[in-house]
């Protein structure tokens, strides 16, 4: 509005961030809607033709109140009236998509506060020196699009008009989507248990003019957004009989399920204010109370309030938005509706990593590190820092693993990527529910009708919004990949391999060698992805336990998406299995290389002679957890990790918990392990101590293998009177299948020596020879060890 009292309208360009000039008129004017087409060509515009002053004198005059025209400006030519009318009206001119040839024919969108949509097509020639003009000589080419609307909200960027109509007893959501061909239709029908009393018309995204605010805030508030990922979100506020309280309802149609949120205020004044503002900020729904709260809910995975982020205080304080009116026009765009200023808004990562590192509640937590590791392109120093948070607080999280999560929703952000439909199927979180409140926040959950959905050969959001709608009409929470059939298979295999002695007898059946090629395939993909030396001494050995393990998770997980993604091929998801499992083995490694890092380790930490720094016993503590984690999980570690975390506990560890720990299964005896204790520590006392303890825990197989490393007669003692007790067994016809190693040094009383290696004797030439592969191992062994012993006790010397 100028000096003049005239009015001016005019276009930001985004791009120059210059105005540019569009149209003058030379009075002033109350602009209810203005909209220009794609080519800049036409001009609508929808004002009140008299101010407030002067509608006592226009009472008797034969003046309509509004006033809709159609205005060619390139250049400024024709002027076409479209409505006049007492009733308000909003215009908006349809965008076809870039790159489609529509510059000679515009489609404009009338909206009526007589509750009906019409839609005008206006063609357009061009004639000499560029000049643009209007085609038709009689009225413009309509169609009604929609009638007897209640709330409408038109969705700019995606080209889609929601609107609501009362049906019968229940109010229904609809949507026109518009295409650009020029097509259009009504692709959405959703029946909503929402009680709407007004009588007058409510718009969302037509433009904006300044009203009473008292009229404002009885109005209905209440906004449809959408998400990438095939999200949508009804949100709207609800009345609340007590003062200090407000209340939300939001919608999750593409689940099932609303969330009605009641929120306790603290120290509200009187000129503050108390309608919720809604915000898209795409992964997240905002609802915003300035100077109260700001919750920023999760559009993907709603189920549990925990993944979800409610800010209160100075976390909830948007800068530039304290006590204003706001709306959300655009994803993640707020505009000031006093100012008139127009704001991008985004989660900082800066920000929620620090809200990461001061929260106390486990709530706060865990919503911080979902949104952190699911929403964002983690940067190595990012993932480092989340790393050495997990590292601090693995004692202080009591609802949930950090491990577990981190190592679960980066596999899920990772993987997801790759096939559509995936995210249905991967597990996003380690947790199966959550008991846990928000202070000052209850909400109820209630299951909803499913939108009913009209399209064909729909892509893009549509697509993606049936496809969600799908999952959750067949139970989407078993479409999830679970452990539970992995961990059977594993505890079965484990156990058969356990009370197996032959190695070659485990190989030779089909499954057991499709198992293990599948844990080759893994390891060679993890190496073509990191031929860097490796800082931590991971992927050094063979573990066998762990390629067994690797080896069925690929086997089960490849069963799970066969069953559930019919049209991706083969090769496909042999390819994302394998890359899943590696991810998930490198992951783990990630870990470990930040923890090295961060203690100063080295790579060469395996020497069994030197006690252990403060550094390593961290570590060695991070190390029980990460086991901890993948054992809750049934998922398989890096092939080196139970040899590493061994040499750890041996150098960090007391030798009473240390033999605590491997009792308990906390540590694991590998061959790699105990060959390399046995080889690096001489035989002091303590040593002899720790060896023997050590030796005695052996599994039966393993333990025939290493126990010939130790050349000592305490360790000779101890095969011979296995030996002796296993001929005996069978000379008493007591088969053993799993002979029980003793734990205890017992003193050895032999029998008189010349008739029992006769009776042993005896029983060798029958072809009992339990020790078949360990050469040396018999009658003559026992005879001689015997002797050594007893001469050992009386204090002589044996020659």
């Amino acid at each position: 509005q100028g000096n003049q009292r005239s009015t001016h309208i005019g276009l930001h360009n985004l791009q120059t961030k210059q105005n540019e000039h569009l149209y003058i008129f030379e009075r002033d004017l109350r602009i209810i809607s203005c909209s220009v087409n794609s080519e800049r060509t036409l001009l609508a515009v929808s004002f009140c033709q008299y101010s407030e002053e002067e509608g006592v004198s226009q009472l008797l005059q034969p003046v309509s109140k509004y006033l809709t025209l159609l205005i060619e400006i390139h250049p400024i030519n024709n002027v076409r009236v479209l409505k006049a009318v007492d009733s308000c009206v909003r215009v908006q001119f349809l965008y076809p998509d870039e790159g489609g040839n529509t510059s000679m024919e515009s489609r404009l969108l009338l909206v009526s506060e007589d509750k009906y949509v019409e839609q005008f097509d206006v063609r357009v020639v061009a004639e000499e020196h560029h000049k643009v003009v209007i085609q038709n000589s009689g009225q413009l080419p309509r169609v009604r699009v929609a009638d007897d609307l209640i709330w409408a909200q038109w969705d700019m960027m995606e080209q889609r008009l929601f609107y609501i109509v009362p049906k019968e007893s229940k109010n229904t959501l609809k949507c026109v989507q518009f295409y650009p061909d020029g097509s259009c239709n009504s692709i959405l029908e959703s029946h909503l248990d929402i009680s709407v009393n007004d009588t007058q018309l409510k718009l969302v995204n037509f433009g904006y003019y300044c009203q009473d605010q008292g009229v404002a805030s009885k109005s209905l508030n209440l906004q449809v957004f959408t998400s990438k990922t095939g999200g949508l979100c009804l949100c709207c506020s609800l009345t609340s009989d007590t003062p200090d309280e407000v209340r939300y309802s939001v919608y999750f149609l593409h689940k099932g399920y609303n969330k009605t949120f009641t929120v306790s205020l603290e120290g509200t004044e009187s000129h503050q204010l108390k309608e919720v503002a809604f915000m898209n900020l795409d992964d997240y729904v905002a609802a915003y109370l300035p100077g109260q709260f700001l919750h920023l809910l999760n559009i993907q995975h709603p189920d549990l309030l925990c993944h979800s982020l409610f800010l209160t205080g100075e976390n909830a304080r948007i800068d530039m938005l304290q006590n204003c009116s706001v709306r959300s026009p655009l994803t993640s765009t707020v505009l000031d509706c006093y100012e008139g200023n127009l704001y991008g808004v985004s989660i900082s990562d800066g920000a929620l990593l620090q809200f990461l590192q001061n929260s106390k509640r486990d709530s706060d937590r865990l919503a911080a590190l979902h949104c952190a590791l699911l929403y964002f392109q983690l940067t190595e120093d990012l993932e480092m820092q989340i790393i050495w948070w997990i590292s601090e607080n693995l004692l202080t999280c009591h609802s949930f693993d950090p491990i577990q999560e981190f190592l679960i929703a980066s596999l899920y952000c990772r993987m997801c990527a790759e096939t559509h439909n995936l995210d249905k199927l991967l597990p996003y979180t380690s947790l199966l529910d959550w008991i846990g409140v928000i202070p000052g926040v209850t909400c109820a959950t209630d299951i909803i009708s499913q939108p009913v959905l009209e399209f064909q050969n729909c892509r893009g959001f549509w697509e993606r919004l049936n496809s969600n709608l799908e999952s959750v009409k067949y139970a989407e929470p078993h479409l999830h990949y679970q452990n539970n059939v992995l961990r059977r298979e594993w505890r079965k295999l484990s156990e058969f391999c356990l009370f197996t002695n032959q190695r070659e007898e485990r190989r030779s059946t089909a499954y057991l060698r499709n198992i293990l090629e599948n844990a080759k395939k893994v390891l060679s993909h993890l190496d073509t992805w990191d031929s860097e030396e490796r800082l931590v001494p991971l992927f050094q050995e063979e573990d066998y336990q762990q390629q067994l393990l690797m080896g069925l998770m690929v086997a089960q997980l490849k069963d799970h998406l066969m069953r559930h993604l019919r049209y991706v091929g083969k090769k496909k998801i042999d390819q994302i299995v394998l890359d899943y499992v590696a991810n998930l083995l490198n992951l783990v490694h990630r870990i470990m290389k930040e923890i090295w890092r961060r203690y100063r380790l080295h790579s060469c930490i395996l020497c069994f002679d030197e006690r252990g720094t403060a550094g390593e016993f961290a570590a060695f503590r991070i190390m029980s957890r990460i086991l901890e984690a993948a054992n809750g999980m049934c998922m398989p570690l890096p092939p080196g990790f139970h040899t590493l975390h061994l040499g750890l506990g041996v150098r960090c560890l007391p030798l009473h918990t240390l033999l605590h720990y491997i009792d308990t299964g906390v540590l694991h005896l590998t061959e790699a392990g105990v060959r390399k204790l046995l080889k690096d520590l001489d035989d002091t006392e303590e040593n002899e101590k720790l060896k023997f303890s050590i030796v005695m825990r052996l599994p039966e197989a393993l333990g025939q293998k290493l126990r010939q490393m130790w050349n000592h007669p305490v360790n000779a003692n101890f095969i011979a009177r296995n030996y002796v007790k296993f001929l005996l067994e069978k000379l008493g016809n007591r088969q053993c299948n799993r002979p029980v190693p003793e734990r205890l040094s017992i003193p050895v009383e032999f029998l008189p020596l010349n008739y029992l290696t006769h009776v042993l004797a005896e029983i060798e030439t029958q072809g009992v020879h339990p020790y078949e592969n360990q050469a040396g191992v018999n009658v003559r062994f026992v005879e001689e060890t015997a002797l050594k012993h007893t001469t050992m006790l009386l204090g002589l010397r044996y020659s």
